[in-house]
């Protein structure tokens, strides 16, 4: 077969194995190839492997380019699947008056938090939320990431809620990351219902679900399901009205309080459950005994200075753990996916090991694309990075260092 492009004589890192998501111990066995070669033909790895099993499959031919990645690591591109990319304005002040002592929750209860940068997006023009969203994408791609899921919540009304997901859909047709768009209107109770809250509820539920379901404009829903916003109760009624729909759904759960949101997750099988700082032992229990995705975002853990998830308990547990910046512009302005595995490393006693499966294959199973994306393996999407260190352990190693030389989308050097 003919190629239209070579990475050759890096260390190629990636998941092997079976079946995924990558659960519990299972999640410390990387496949490593020394002096590795990856063969690609228009967006498809064709052939993954040494020298001599990749020249033997594939024909280079003088259209083919040729990627010298020597003293190099070559990964799959890293995918991070709990964003709030879309927003208007910026909370720097609060930055300032958390390192102060504010607590997160105070803020938000007087009037700033999700609600100041719901103000800032309902007067940002749609040409402005795009332009702000491709810098962050940028920002991102220039650190290997890949694939991008995107929420909405900064609007809290039908007119700004459909802005920021038809932002997403604009950025997706212009420009190579791959966006995965989740409508999160369950993000806060809007001003126009703080004494109507069952009214919200009944709003998303009557009104907001079906008009972005007909227009097509998310792939999943999710709720920020906890004290002070929404309750379990209220919760599952948005989630039971979304699966109705065929939406595919997520949950922030767990993360202020033990609330019951992991087992919110399990119980309606949904796709990930997100946050999991406060999860219990019977969260952890129903979350084994399901096929839900912790999606752990330690970021925010550092950002607000409150206890990590329990990463080792989950990991004990059989888990399949993912990783994810939950980059916002409140309690987690962080775009670096890199210093997430860092961090993850340093304060969820994660393995490196554990930390590049949580960023490929169980993020990509977390989004349902772990069929094509995730791992470096014949047929699937051809989406590399290529990281200027020797090994693949120095990359957490280098706390927020951007180690990328090359994006590879699709098959398509970036």
């Amino acid at each position: 077969m003919q190629i239209d492009l070579l990475i050759k004589n890096g260390q190629v890192v990636t998941a092997a194995h079976k079946e995924y998501p990558v659960r519990g111990k299972e999640m410390q066995q990387l496949k490593v190839i020394d002096q590795g070669w990856v063969a690609c033909a228009g967006d498809k790895i064709v052939a993954v492997g040494t020298k001599n099993t990749v020249q033997g499959q594939v024909e280079i031919t003088g259209k083919t380019q040729v990627i010298d990645a020597t003293g190099q690591v070559v990964t799959p591109g890293l995918i991070d699947p709990h964003t709030h990319l879309i927003f208007g304005g910026s909370r720097e002040n609060e930055f300032y008056l958390r390192a102060q002592g504010a607590e997160y929750m105070d803020i938000m209860a007087s009037g700033g938090g999700i609600a100041s940068s719901v103000r800032s997006t309902r007067k940002a023009s749609l040409d402005e939320l795009i332009a702000s969203g491709r810098q962050r994408l940028n920002w991102m791609l220039s650190m290997g990431v890949t694939t991008i899921e995107c929420k909405s919540g900064y609007g809290l009304d039908l007119e700004t809620e459909l802005k920021q997901l038809e932002a997403v859909r604009i950025l997706q047709d212009e420009q190579p990351v791959e966006l995965v768009s989740t409508f999160l209107g369950a993000h806060a109770w809007p001003e126009e219902f703080q004494h109507d809250r069952e009214g919200y509820v009944d709003f998303l539920i009557n009104t907001v679900l079906p008009r972005i379901k007909k227009e097509n404009l998310a792939e999943y829903v999710d709720v920020f399901t906890e004290k002070g916003v929404f309750s379990v109760h209220q919760s599952r009624r948005i989630f039971q009205k979304a699966k109705e729909l065929g939406f595919k759904l997520r949950v922030h759960a767990d993360e202020m309080n033990t609330l019951g949101g992991a087992e919110l997750a399990a119980e309606m099988g949904m796709s990930s459950a997100d946050h999991l700082l406060m999860i219990s032992d019977q969260g952890i229990e129903a979350l084994a005994k399901s096929d839900v995705i912790p999606v752990l975002l330690p970021g925010t853990a550092f950002t607000l200075r409150k206890p990590y998830a329990p990463a080792r308990k989950m990991l004990d547990a059989g888990l399949p753990l993912a990783l994810a910046t939950d980059f916002n512009p409140g309690s987690c302005p962080i775009a670096n996916l890199g210093l997430i595995m860092s961090i993850a490393c340093l304060y969820m006693a994660m393995t490196p090991e554990e930390v590049f499966h949580a960023v490929t294959i169980n993020a990509a199973y977390s989004l349902g694309r772990s069929d094509r994306l995730g791992s470096i393996e014949v047929l699937k999407q051809a989406d590399l990075v290529i990281f200027d260190v020797d090994n693949y352990r120095k990359i957490p190693y280098f706390v927020g260092a951007n180690l990328v030389t090359t994006v590879v989308k699709a098959g398509r050097v970036l």
